[in-house]
């Protein structure tokens, strides 16, 4: 951009490093007096002409910073992570720092020109030369060939996974010739569809859909990995590791260290099992060294005569490089001593000093504020700028005219930048208005001319000027306060399939709506007169076993509830579950009685109507230092609808911990405090009414509220005095316990009540606070999650908001996955301190707590170590919790007390001790408590040594490791969660009755029950079953995948219309080739089923020549029309009134079954729409 760089083109000393640069010869240039923003600007000046731009910088969070910043100049610019190498032997990594890495390695393979920001570790680690890597990229093309299994290997070898379903990016399925692949590099995957050896398409399709987006001619496959080993590597490299393990232990035991000896023998044995026979995809980085000869840096995959590397800071550079080297070689060499690695293992970082050596061979530029000492290059020549940031304007418009008529008048060229367009034109609009002449220009050649003031359309984090130069530029956030950070996409989870029945696994209870609870006992082909249908097959118990048509599935619904205790399965043919389904009707009448004459009450009464937003609110808001999220705007705003109203406010807001529901009641709050209202905040614990006082005083600070706190941590003269200006008036937002509920407190004026986890309240407690909140705004807080289903029927009972969207600021969690090592736990914490942070340690057993502590304390004796569980006496446990948050304690050994609505944000890494143990939601409620702040949290799930991992709990661990990105605890097991949040809502009794007929089920019949009360015409549900002499099922050759093929059930029972019918056909095609005849008639029958069902018809027969059409006895038809149907119908339909009304008619067989089977189909077809005729 011209207006950028013409302006640097005036200094003497810019053209001279300029000059220097372009010679593209190896030397070092030091530049100070360099501030944070500016520091960019200059790069972007020095680096024109380069191919690539190396920024180097000393922490991830500043990388981050500069990313971010970058982006203003250089759209090409990302980031390339530094892998962990202290944790190198994790079992399982997230994916997400390959991804990241790999992207980078791709646009260099590609020769794209860009700018890299990363850290000086990520040059410090062995990395594969890229010409090597170049020659594992697989390239498809759809005038080439590829063999299935040959395809396989090498995919397995690139480092990806073979699923049946391909969700997330490094994995990949085959399945009859179409082979489905996820890049990691790429937004979606590939579907490859091969005709025997040729490749007949390739195209891109939709992850949660599975549908394709568009075709692609070729296509080029990265690998997923950074180690690419083939067989006869991976033995080389196998045996070198052994002769050194051999050499190891022998050194060992001559040290007299059996145990150690013993450890690194078993490990080697476990790994080399691993690796030749199962040739699992096990994480042999840390073994690079013994596979690879040659091993280059990622310094080394730039060209010399393309790149120019920028240092930020050289000093801190350093420093960190040595912390960094420090650190790796500590903890190696403890683990060298206690046998879990080999000598080779501890070369595995280059040096700062080597790192530093490879640089002198670019040109280098050192950027830093100062000229310090002891830089990590030296520099050949300094050169020292002056440039200076621009002081915050916080707001103040006046300040930045006065400022701007100064810049004018001594001749300044000033750039506004703006990081909206229509903002920018605003920004120069108002200018204008106050005399100055500004303009707004989308011309980035344009040059500004002294005295000019121009605005344009970018972002930077700060403004900066050159005095000399007489060249300023402001950033939006010096005039209106830093900018809050850029929306996200919205969430990517839009469409979530109904995953339920993705979710039956053979074994699982189910609950059938008319024979109550059995087992599932997988699909099976039944085939009954020639003709084959697929049937799930349900077990009951005395040994009963009902086969249903898997398609009619939705009278199924897998057995979920709060605990997962096993239910009692009901025998078939009894009156036992009758019975069952009556006493839970019974009872959620009751529920829904109390629903809705609470609702009825509430709408008779008129609340205090509150005024609309003053400026003062406007400005409080936009004090708010995070960017609000959709979910959350949303529910304010409704909550401030609902206070403006006349109607009493009720309103239950939703969402997991750290989304944002305390910022909704505070301005809420503020909102009330306004009207000389008081307001009361009544939370169930002291350290929350804690946590929450501090987040009031925080908010409110510069404005003239009274906020007082009333719990044990008052003395009692303290409450005495605040419990007397409640009286008075004097407290504006009081914020407590259940001692807020006792006799003696009274308010002057209560406008507005709040409440925070109504649920942990007891029914004392609540029908105290029902006094209290008779006619007065109530806003309740909940981070049980509330289950959609449930919510459907509390609709227009209670208002509800739910907040399911992540805030931004957050980072994803570094998820470990390991076997339990004491080592791993020590550098954990060790780590964890030394970054000033604090750490959860989660162990589940209270009788030997105390001992965990004790090794903990052991093994990190200069860490402060204390335990938490739930047996504690109140107070104490209060106390350690209080010392927690206040950052006394370092290490918090913990029982799963932790889980509820503790905000600390300090605490960044969660070691989580036999993990395996643990519920899928709760382990991912659990990682949620680290992350909450901007720095990389960590979460390390250990297991035992030695312990086999049953199937299930193995499967869980990989699961949370996939789902590292936030947001996505609702794509995990939101469904237990989901249960356990309607039990609390419903309180204890109703929990019970839930438990019996399954959540569903329960759902179902309280939607029921409250949409009859409220007087809306219900029609009692029925079900049409259709079983007609038709092969109609999905072939086992077509869909191999049971979990697959009952998705596909599922959805073709829903299936409505004839557009929906073509679209599946279309999808089905799509995903797993040409349709066979029995899955299109399956496609038939559905939309047969549901023509019978608009009809009332309950059951439609084809069998022995006669096609029967069973009636509902209470069918809302045209009764007058039956008589004109039979006189006139073309398929010979005749009425039988007697007992269960029907249609019969009558066909011929011919003996071909595939002609009989289409006849059958067509003259059903045919009857029906003759009936939707005369009798709709």
């Amino acid at each position: 951009m011209e207006a950028l760089r013409a302006p640097l083109r005036e200094l003497g000393e810019f053209e001279e490093i300029q000059g220097k640069l372009k010679k593209r010869e190896p030397l070092c240039l030091g530049l100070s007096g360099c501030v944070d923003s500016q520091k960019l600007h200059m790069i972007y000046g020095l680096g024109e002409g380069f191919r690539y731009r190396l920024i180097i910088t000393y922490s991830d969070q500043r990388m981050r910073e500069i990313y971010e910043d970058y982006k203003f100049y250089d759209r090409n610019v990302c980031m390339y992570p530094a892998k962990d190498l202290i944790f190198f032997q994790a079992d399982i990594h997230g994916n997400q720092l390959v991804t990241e890495r790999w992207k980078v390695l791709r646009r260099m393979l590609e020769g794209v020109p860009m700018t890299i920001v990363t850290t000086l570790d990520a040059l410090m680690e062995p990395q594969i030369p890229l010409e090597k890597v170049k020659r594992d990229i697989l390239h498809i093309s759809t005038s080439g060939q590829a063999v299935e299994k040959e395809l396989a290997e090498k995919l397995v070898t690139l480092g990806y996974e073979k699923t049946y379903q391909v969700e997330v990016p490094g994995q990949f399925s085959i399945r009859g010739g179409i082979v489905d692949i996820f890049d990691l590099t790429e937004e979606n995957p590939y579907r490859i569809e091969l005709w025997g050896e040729d490749v007949d398409s390739i195209r891109s399709f939709d992850v949660l859909s599975q549908r394709s987006i568009e075709n692609l001619s070729s296509v080029d496959i990265y690998p997923a990995t950074e180690m690419i080993l083939t067989k006869d590597q991976r033995a080389r490299g196998m045996h070198l590791i052994e002769l050194e393990a051999k050499k190891q232990e022998k050194a060992l035991q001559a040290q007299g260290k059996t145990e150690e000896a013993a450890r690194l023998r078993r490990q080697i044995g476990e790994l080399r099992e691993e690796v030749l026979e199962l040739e699992a995809k096990v994480n042999l980085e840390s073994y690079v060294r013994y596979f690879y000869q040659e091993l280059g840096s990622f310094l080394g995959s730039f060209d010399k005569k393309e790149s120019c590397i920028f240092l930020d800071e050289p000093v801190r550079i350093g420093e960190h490089a040595e912390a960094v080297e420090l650190e790796f070689r500590e903890s190696m060499s403890h683990r060298l001593e206690k046998g879990y690695i080999l000598p080779g293992q501890m070369t595995l970082l280059y040096g700062k000093g080597e790192t530093a050596a490879r640089m002198s061979d670019y040109p280098v530029v050192t950027i830093a504020a100062l000229d310090m000492k002891n830089p990590i290059v030296k520099p050949d020549k300094k050169y020292d700028f002056s440039a200076k940031s621009v002081s915050p304007y916080n707001n103040s418009f006046e300040t930045l005219v006065k400022d701007l008529r100064r810049y004018k008048k001594n001749g300044y060229r000033v750039l506004l930048l703006s990081g909206s367009r229509t903002r920018a034109k605003r920004l120069s609009d108002d200018l204008n208005v106050y005399g100055l002449t500004a303009f707004y220009t989308e011309n980035p050649e344009r040059e500004i001319q002294p005295g000019e003031i121009m605005a344009y359309y970018g972002r930077v984090l700060k403004g900066f000027e050159y005095p000399f130069l007489k060249f300023v530029v402001i950033s939006e956030s010096d005039i209106f306060g830093t900018e809050k950070k850029k929306k996200k996409r919205t969430k990517k989870y839009e469409g979530q399939k109904i995953q339920d029945f993705a979710d039956l696994k053979v074994g699982d209870f189910v609950v059938h709506e008319n024979h109550g609870m059995g087992i599932y006992r997988g699909i099976e082909k039944v085939e009954m007169d020639h003709v084959i249908k697929d049937y799930m097959k349900i077990e009951y118990a005395g040994g009963g076993n009902l086969y249903v048509l898997a398609t009619n599935l939705g009278v199924i619904q897998k057995y979920a509830s709060a605990d997962a205790k096993k239910p009692k399965l009901n025998k078939l043919g009894t009156q036992e579950w009758n019975k069952t389904r009556t006493k839970t009707k019974m009872a959620v009448e009751e529920v829904a009685q109390d629903l809705v004459e609470l609702y009825a009450a509430r709408q008779n009464q008129n609340g205090y109507q509150f005024g609309p937003d003053t400026t003062w609110q406007q400005e409080f808001e936009e004090l708010f230092p995070f960017e609000e999220t959709e979910d959350q705007l949303a529910a304010i705003a409704a909550a401030k609808t609902d206070m403006e109203s006349r109607k009493i406010m009720d309103r239950l807001i939703c969402g997991d911990v750290g989304y944002g529901k305390t910022e909704i009641a505070i301005r809420a709050a503020f909102k009330a405090v306004q009207e000389n209202k008081q307001v009361a905040f009544l939370v169930p614990t002291t350290i929350l009414a804690q946590q929450h006082y501090n987040t009031f005083i925080q908010r409110m600070k510069d404005y003239p509220v009274q906020i007082a706190l009333l719990s044990r941590f008052r003395s009692a003269a303290e409450q005495k005095k605040t419990i007397q200006d409640l009286r008075k008036g004097m407290v504006d937002i009081v914020i407590g316990t259940h001692r807020m509920l006792s006799a003696d407190v009274g308010f002057h004026d209560l406008g507005l009540l709040i409440i925070d986890e109504e649920q942990r309240f007891g029914v004392t407690h609540k029908e105290k606070i029902k006094k209290l909140r008779a006619s007065v705004d109530v806003l309740t807080l909940t981070a049980t999650p509330i289950p959609r289903t449930l919510h459907m029927s509390l609709i227009g009972i209670r208002d509800m908001s739910v907040l399911e969207e992540a805030p931004g600021d957050r980072m994803p969690v570094q998820t470990f996955v390991c076997e339990y090592n004491e080592e791993m736990v020590r550098e954990a914490v060790v780590r964890e301190i030394s970054r000033g942070g604090q750490v959860y340690y989660l162990y589940n057993r209270v009788n030997n707590i105390a001992d965990v502590a004790a090794v903990v304390q052991a093994l990190v004796p200069e860490a402060e170590v204390a335990f938490a569980h739930g047996q504690m006496k109140e107070s104490e446990l209060e106390r350690i919790m209080f010392d927690f948050i206040n950052g006394e304690i370092d290490v918090l050994i913990s029982t799963t007390i932790i889980e509820t609505g503790l905000d600390i944000p300090n605490a960044n890494t969660i070691i989580i001790h036999d993990s395996d143990n643990m519920g899928l939601s709760q382990l991912y409620q659990l990682r949620g408590r680290v992350g909450r702040s901007n720095r990389n949290a960590y979460a390390f799930l250990m297991y035992r040594r030695d312990k086999i991992l049953k199937e299930v709990a193995e499967k869980r661990l990989t699961a949370i490791r996939e789902f590292t990105d936030l947001g996505s605890g609702f794509k995990i097991a939101m469904r237990d969660l989901e249960i356990r949040g309607a039990g609390n809502l419903l309180g204890k009794q109703q929990h019970g009755h839930m438990a019996a007929v399954g959540y569903d089920l329960y759902c179902k019949m309280l939607n029921e029950a409250v949409r009859r009360l409220k007087g809306e015409d219900m029609e009692e549900a029925f079900n049409t079953s259709v079983e007609l002499d038709v092969d109609a099922y999905i072939p086992p050759s077509y869909i191999m995948n049971e979990y697959q093929k009952l998705d596909i059930y599922k959805r073709v029972a829903g299936i409505e219309t004839q557009a929906e019918c073509e679209d599946m056909k279309e999808e089905l095609l799509d995903r797993f080739g040409e349709i066979p005849k029995s899955v299109d008639n399956l496609l038939r029958v559905a939309l047969i089923r549901m023509q019978a069902h608009r009809l009332y018809i309950t059951e439609v027969k084809g069998k022995n020549e006669v096609l029967k059409l069973t009636m509902k006895q209470d069918a809302k038809i045209k009764v007058e029309g039956i008589g004109e149907l039979v006189e006139n119908s073309v398929t010979g339909l005749c009425f039988n009134a007697k007992g269960t009304p029907c249609f019969e008619t009558r066909y011929k067989k011919g003996g071909m079954v595939e002609r009989d089977e289409e006849n059958l189909l067509l003259l059903t077809e045919n009857v029906l729409e003759e009936m939707e005729r005369y009798l709709l």
